[in-house]
């Protein structure tokens, strides 16, 4: 069964951003491996709580990343 697994900061995606992860990806694996694999394709969205993760050993926030976006 495929599977891919989307980590990302809670409020950072709505449900429509949300629901195209879950479109393309699934259209992802059928292109990859077939028709077949559209019925078992899992895809899970995951919101992670704010300050909850961090890259580097910095734990980050929503509300740095929307800053870093910005700039």
């Amino acid at each position: 069964m495929p599977f891919a697994n989307f980590k990302v900061p809670a409020g950072s995606l709505d449900d429509k951003q949300k629901e195209e992860i879950v479109t393309r990806v699934t259209e992802l694996y059928v292109d990859l491996y077939g028709e077949r694999a559209r019925a078992n394709t899992l895809v899970l969205v995951e919101e992670v709580t704010d300050g909850g993760w961090g890259i580097g050993g910095n734990v980050l926030t929503l509300a740095m990343l929307q800053q870093s976006s910005e700039d």
